[in-house]
């Protein structure tokens, strides 16, 4: 049997009154629900780069900048029930970064030609994230 899918997400923090979280929808794909940016790590790729790489592709964020690993997550994929290892990472925006923009994936993933629309909301979250992406939160103190 062939091991867990590896993956990283990203919890990416912007500093205002209170720590903003970005996250993002997919656009026409309402049932997709609000996520942050996550996905597969590519062989030999290192967990840090992967998931600066992922948020770069999903939201368009060139620079944000790692800072330490928060959790690592093993649970099935909830359509598939296939394992996966998810990594969860914070990250820091510049406080400068926009409060909203729409974003439209290029390149040849499962997300190509898609567009997200990525905001900043402010923590605590009102609302639970997609697939449990939230569960490691409190973790990451923020």
């Amino acid at each position: 049997m062939d091991g867990p899918r590896i993956r990283v997400a990203a919890y990416v923090i912007r500093s205002r009154a209170v720590p903003e979280l970005l996250v993002f929808d997919h656009v026409g794909m309402a049932d997709a629900g609000t996520q942050v940016p996550a996905g597969g790590v590519e062989p030999g790729e290192e967990l840090s780069y992967a998931v600066l790489r992922e948020v770069a592709e999903e939201t368009g964020l060139p620079d944000a900048t790692v800072l330490r690993e928060v959790a690592v997550d093993e649970r099935p994929h909830p359509e598939t029930r296939r394992p996966r290892r998810t990594t969860f990472f914070l990250l820091r925006a510049p406080e400068d970064t926009p409060d909203a923009w729409l974003h439209r994936v290029r390149g040849d993933g499962a997300d190509a030609g898609l567009t997200f629309a990525c905001r900043f909301e402010p923590l605590p979250l009102r609302r639970p994230l997609a697939d449990g992406q939230d569960a490691w939160l409190e973790q990451a103190g923020i």
